[in-house]
């Protein structure tokens, strides 16, 4: 979703001396040719008229492909006053701590937060409580309570809008599989899913621009506060008040499914559930995805520091990712009386979720493909794992058209 190259960053300088422009370079490590940003915009109250420069004491190679030299566009957040909990201890201490459920020790620190929108590469995210920071002389001008609130608009209009790119690029992206006709109820399920992401994109923007990430009733009103925007913004109808008619069907049915579930609890005190018999595809992929993450870390393939977007990473976290999405949609196989396909009640959130999974079982492969070509793992290794992801791949795709075919009437 978003280039992240804080661990890359050498050093670099923003300028907003210049009231509606951010301008500046920004060096990286294994890389020529400094970043140059020329962004529409201002940053939060802290750095607005100032000259900021700032210095990454370890950075590391590892750059993501196609980062153009040349950053146009539009500011995101812009800030060096977050606050984010800064580890106290090594890695590996705080994993020892995690795995004992022992407090480990931490301080509240400010994090630099650079977000931009570049016309080129989209989302472009610079995030560290590392680095050393340097404000250079005097404000040039000071931002206004008034303007700052515009600016987190127009930030929130960005990213908006950058998600909203994203969804048309997805529905426009060929899919060689997918040459049948789409049942309505997946159309309406992938609808209510890519909502659902935009929602949750842009509650989690809000939260970070105001330092609530941690306060779960900020985050339950500014979701709704998103949602009521979202509907304004489509031009959808303002919901209409229920009728005393409506609220007495909602009481009823309330009160019906509270009896349904009473006496269900009763009959499963007298009669337990039967264990639940787990998917043997779910489980295959699970334990493909625990082997293929011991083989990579035992046989050190992946360079300390690497980024997310290293091919072995892809490997790894598309089998795994695409593991948790299958328990996911054959949930109510395994717990259930067994049928498949699925009801027509629940075949649209179970494509969702198989779709997903085969999105991230192709990302499994494109990431084998990367690592034979660059010979990033042995080539027998890469041979024994390709076939196992290829025939999950297979199975995922023939559960779709069997999902779709039988609630496609």
């Amino acid at each position: 979703m978003a280039y992240r190259i804080d661990e890359q960053v050498v050093r670099g300088e923003i300028d907003n001396r210049v009231k509606g422009q951010v301008v500046g370079t920004i060096w990286l490590e294994g890389r020529e040719d400094p970043l140059t940003l020329e962004l529409r915009g201002n940053p939060w109250r802290d750095l607005a008229g100032h000259v900021l420069r700032f210095s990454n004491p370890k950075p590391r190679g590892g750059l993501p492909e196609g980062l153009a030299t040349v950053q146009t566009g539009q500011v995101g957040d812009i800030t060096a006053s977050r606050k984010v909990k800064v580890l106290e201890c090594s890695m590996d201490e705080f994993v020892e701590h995690y795995k004992r459920r022992t407090p480990f020790p931490w301080h509240w620190g400010n994090s630099l937060y650079l977000e931009w929108y570049s016309e080129y590469n989209g989302r472009v995210v610079i995030e560290s409580s590392d680095y050393t920071l340097e404000l250079a002389g005097e404000a040039a001008w000071t931002m206004t309570p008034e303007e700052e609130r515009a600016q987190a608009v127009e930030n929130e209009k960005a990213m908006a809008g950058f998600m909203g790119d994203m969804a048309r690029m997805l529905e426009l992206m060929p899919d060689e599989e997918e040459d049948t006709e789409i049942p309505e109820v997946e159309a309406e399920a992938d609808a209510w899913d890519a909502t659902l992401n935009l929602l949750f994109d842009r509650t989690d923007a809000r939260l970070r621009a105001e330092g609530l990430e941690d306060n779960f009733e900020a985050r339950e009103r500014i979701y709704e506060e998103e949602r009521e925007k979202l509907r304004r913004e489509r031009g959808e109808p303002e919901p209409e008040p229920p009728t005393p008619e409506e609220i007495a069907e909602q009481e009823r049915w309330v009160a019906e499914m509270n009896a349904i579930c009473e006496e269900a609890m009763k009959e499963v005190e007298t009669h337990p559930l039967p264990e639940p018999e787990p998917h043997p595809l779910r489980v295959f992929t699970f334990e493909l995805g625990l082997q293929i993450h011991k083989e990579i870390e035992d046989g050190g393939w992946i360079p300390e520091g690497a980024p997310e977007e290293h091919p072995l990473h892809e490997v790894h976290y598309g089998v795994t990712f695409a593991g948790a999405k299958l328990a996911g949609a054959l949930g109510h196989f395994e717990y259930g009386d067994r049928t498949w396909p699925p009801d027509a009640w629940v075949a649209g959130d179970v494509l969702v979720r198989l779709k997903k999974a085969r999105g991230y079982l192709r990302d499994a492969l494109a990431g084998l493909d990367a690592s034979e070509e660059q010979r990033l793992a042995p080539q027998e290794w890469i041979s024994s794992i390709r076939p196992h992801v290829e025939h999950i791949l297979n199975e995922v795709l023939r559960l779709i058209e069997e999902a779709r075919g039988a609630n496609s009437d």
